[in-house]
């Protein structure tokens, strides 16, 4: 069939020769029984940068894709083996990924809207419009590329946050990741019980990004961080003149989350008042605006996290008990640092790896000594402040090993009544609490300390080797 091949003539055929070096702008497969017009095309698109695979029927063209990485194919609709309609759905079964550009010489409105149906990116009439084809493939390409980068982004959040990256062999967190495992393919609310810098953000992310909902939006809010009313707005949103500065409506951070997740940090700090709200939202799915009448209806899964005894809470009459059973469907408890001492050296490594990377340096070897002093210490902040330190120290390494002189001071002389309590009849014991309490009174200036010891500067410095207290 010769319609049309005449008008795909482009000079530029004739004059600049096939870029045989050049990098591939991606591959198409193009379908077309009509062999003048499919060497003409193929010319064209190469001309363009693009590797082009030929076939002569539909049969042939499922075995290229089989066998090759290809991104678009352009298929005529009149094949001699199969319908172009019938290719297309054929294709998209097997190969989603592939945009699909239908060819004719006889376009219809009704075998265009057909080809759209069944998956094609789009129709064109053959030699309809000489300057079409190519941008049509550009803008494909375009969508394509996106795609790719999307899916790489999915991707690596997916790994940032996923429950196979939390670190820990100690019982406690394993079994935590293990209830996150479970609950995560659910839509079940979840409560995440821990002191502060515990993890229990990044739990809740991870639970959101193992669950049917990672596609969508994960809200994260510190209940503890804004006043009453900042907070209800903040969440709820408002309407326009609801207040004085509201000149506009304002979308609420439970719209933002709609068919995500919502994660409410510091859940114990929320007004009562407030709980009420709040507890609508997970019994019926709506909420009021602040200054509307209508409801407003999302669908959100709500994580929320807590360093607080809410049980005791509701005794006070601090928080709501109703809301308290609503949100605790589904707790986990994620231990402190101080109970997962074997876990302390594995994530100061990558914390400290992480902190190297980010600084251009090679991250140093931590000493013997070095993770001693992390295991002796009470972690008050957690794995927060595990990470803060190790951060500190990268910084101030200039060596190729961490000592524990680079520690702050108070790893070096811990304070006494942090450490377990000792036989009162152990005196060594009852003298190195008594050195380490002036030391802390003397902020670790030694001669002070020599002088209200009453000893020699020499022998404190022999009795804090001796200690194993440093020098």
């Amino acid at each position: 069939m010769e319609r049309g091949i005449s008008q795909y003539r482009n000079p530029r055929i004739s004059s600049l020769p096939l870029k045989e070096n050049s990098m591939s702008q991606g591959s198409i497969l193009l379908i077309d029984d009509e062999e003048k017009l499919r060497k003409l095309l193929m010319r064209i698109l190469e001309l363009e940068g693009y590797r082009v695979v030929e076939a002569g029927d539909g049969k042939t063209g499922l075995r290229v894709l089989q066998r090759e990485e290809i991104q678009i194919v352009i298929s005529d609709v009149r094949l001699p083996d199969i319908n172009g309609i019938d290719l297309v759905e054929k294709i998209k079964t097997a190969f989603p990924g592939v945009e699909i550009i239908m060819l004719t010489a006889y376009g219809t409105i009704q075998d265009g809207v057909k080809a759209i149906r069944s998956g094609a990116f789009d129709y064109i009439t053959k030699g309809d419009d000489n300057d079409k084809l190519i941008p049509l493939v550009s803008r494909v390409m375009e969508k394509i590329r996106l795609q790719g980068r999307v899916q790489q982004l999915e991707k690596k959040i997916k790994g940032k946050y996923s429950l196979d990256n939390i670190s820990g062999n100690t019982p406690q967190i394993r079994e935590a990741i293990l209830l996150a495992r479970k609950v995560a393919p659910t839509d079940t609310t979840v409560l995440l019980l821990g002191e502060t810098g515990t993890g229990k953000e990044v739990f809740a992310q991870a639970i959101h990004y193992d669950s049917s909902r990672k596609s969508r939006p994960f809200v994260a809010v510190n209940c503890a961080a804004l006043e009453k009313d900042i907070l209800e707005s903040e969440l709820f949103g408002y309407k326009a003149g609801a207040f004085t500065g509201a000149a506009k409506d304002k979308k609420g951070l439970f719209e933002e989350a709609h068919e995500g997740t919502i994660f409410l940090d510091e859940i114990g700090e929320m007004d009562t008042d407030l709980q009420a709200k709040l507890l609508r939202v997970l019994e019926t799915g709506a909420f009021i605006k602040v200054g509307d009448t209508r409801q407003t209806e999302v669908n959100v899964r709500v994580i929320a996290a807590t360093n607080k005894n809410l049980p005791e809470e509701s005794d006070k009459g601090n928080f709501r008990p109703d809301l308290y059973y609503r949100l605790s469907v589904f707790q986990i408890q994620l231990p402190p640092l101080r109970e997962r001492v074997k876990d302390i050296e594995p994530l100061a490594k990558d914390f400290l790896r992480l902190s190297a990377l980010r600084m251009n340096k090679k991250p140093p070897e931590m000493t013997a000594a070095f993770i001693e002093k992390l295991k002796m210490h009470s972690w008050k902040g957690n794995i927060r402040e595990l990470k803060n330190i190790m951060e500190r120290v990268a910084i101030l390494c200039d060596g190729a090993e961490l000592t524990p002189e680079l520690l702050p001071f108070e790893f070096n002389y811990p304070d006494p009544s942090n450490n377990a309590p000792l036989s009162q009849y152990d005196l060594a014991g009852v003298e190195k609490m008594h050195i380490q309490r002036v030391l802390q009174y003397t902020k670790g200036n030694k001669t002070e300390a020599a002088l209200l010891l009453n000893i020699g500067l020499t022998t404190l410095y022999r009795k804090l080797e001796e200690y194993g207290m440093g020098k």
